[in-house]
């Protein structure tokens, strides 16, 4: 199977403060893209 058809394009959608970086992260991490979570800052609007 190649590269390309391997690969899936999700959205994840919620509230402000729902926690989709924490989902996010722990997707990357246990997918084996990051190496480790947590490194994401929170940004000031």
């Amino acid at each position: 199977m190649s590269e390309i058809s391997k690969r899936r394009t999700f959205a994840i959608i919620s509230h402000p403060d729902a926690g989709k970086t924490t989902v996010t992260e722990k997707l990357l991490l246990y997918g084996g893209a990051i190496k480790t979570a947590g490194s994401v800052k929170a940004r000031k609007a």
